[in-house]
């Protein structure tokens, strides 16, 4: 009682100490030691942002219509009056907050894996990026916290560059969530959006767009090297027409933290999952990582495997109004050698072997 009572004064009188430090000074009491709680807390920061992509969106839905036939419909008509003026700002650059992306619960994140960003070559802030990002895996952890959130530095790696992460443009039609990801700095993926960010916001900006899609995400698994690419060509088309450089991003670890059951291409499983893909814009896929409160369980949470995203060698694309085929063959072509390079460069450093290959799709 008299160290609780002292951890307590420490705290109290303002001496520095936080809460977890002062919780450190309890060994009598061993599910509050600093480290645990440190999980805990890194757990359920994870947690939140899966149930937040899986369930925020529909149940906000579902809260607005209920509050119409309530005494709060006032809230809820003022709240879809907003709505409607404000629908075209995710496709107008967004409501970036600082102090969103700044949150400390996405170091808690970045920590549970933990991810980690890496910078291959430098980046110039007088021009304007498109980061291909592969793979997808189940809920791109890497790409979230790398582009969404500032937990792992990406102003101080790359200054200058703003970074803005393209997702479904469907998730910017419910309410709340809309304005929860454009805090994040986040876009829809769809041609205004990108159009907007390269043509009329200056320079240094930086669409991480994530190239395979809904359909690379059937195909993620632990110790599957392959990505949806070879017939993805409209972003290269999209960086001609801007003069957008093109920058190859691969996350090692990406497929490691969920086990998903994938199905053959000729199995109507798989039929029901592509018919569903293309009605839902997400694949409806059959995963699982562990339980939240027993390990070997299994449940939403992901597996703690380290996740590290490599930012390529920008290649640079000319700015050609109407380019032609060929021309966006060639600048695919050069893509795909660029992501191949930076992934034998750095596979055998972060867990794969040198017989390892990445294979397109």
């Amino acid at each position: 009682m008299k160290t609780i009572l002292a951890a307590y004064s420490g705290v109290k009188k303002g001496s520095g100490s936080s809460i977890l430090s002062a919780l450190h000074d309890l060994p009598s009491v061993p599910w509050l030691t600093r480290s645990k709680i440190v999980k805990h807390l890194q757990v359920i920061s994870v947690l939140q942002f899966v149930i937040t992509f899986l369930a925020m969106g529909i149940g906000c839905s579902l809260l607005l219509m209920y509050m119409f036939c309530t005494d709060c419909w006032v809230i809820a008509a003022i709240y879809t009056a907003w709505l409607i003026y404000d629908w075209n700002t995710p496709k107008q650059g967004g409501r970036r907050s600082t102090w969103v992306r700044n949150w400390t619960v996405w170091k808690y994140f970045r920590d549970y894996f933990p991810i980690r960003l890496i910078k291959t070559h430098n980046l110039l802030p007088s021009r304007n990026y498109i980061f291909g990002y592969h793979p997808h895996g189940i809920f791109c952890f890497g790409a979230f916290c790398n582009f969404g959130t500032e937990a792992t530095g990406f102003s101080k790696i790359f200054p200058g560059i703003k970074p803005s992460l393209a997702t479904l443009a469907g998730n910017f039609r419910l309410p709340l969530l809309r304005d929860y990801l454009m805090s994040g700095g986040i876009c829809p993926v769809n041609r205004n959006s990108i159009d907007y960010l390269l043509s009329s916001n200056g320079t240094g900006n930086a669409v991480v767009i994530v190239i395979g899609g809904a359909a690379e995400s059937l195909d993620c698994t632990p110790g599957m090297n392959s990505v949806t690419l070879k017939n993805r060509k409209g972003f290269v088309k999209l960086a001609l027409k801007q003069g957008a450089d093109l920058v190859p991003v691969y996350s090692f670890g990406e497929n490691e933290v969920y086990k998903q059951l994938i199905f053959d291409d000729d199995s109507w499983w798989r039929t029901i999952q592509k018919r569903l893909q293309k009605i839902l814009g997400f694949a409806p896929c059959l995963f699982h990582g562990c339980g939240l409160f027993f390990p070997e369980s299994w449940g939403l949470v992901p597996y703690c495997k380290p996740i590290t995203t490599v930012v390529g060698e920008p290649i640079t694309v000319p700015k050609i109004e109407e380019p032609s085929q060929d021309v966006i063959d060639m600048y695919h072509a050069m893509y795909i050698r660029s992501l191949k390079s930076l992934f034998d460069n750095y596979k055998t450093r972060f867990g794969l072997n040198e017989s390892d290959t990445l294979q397109i799709q």
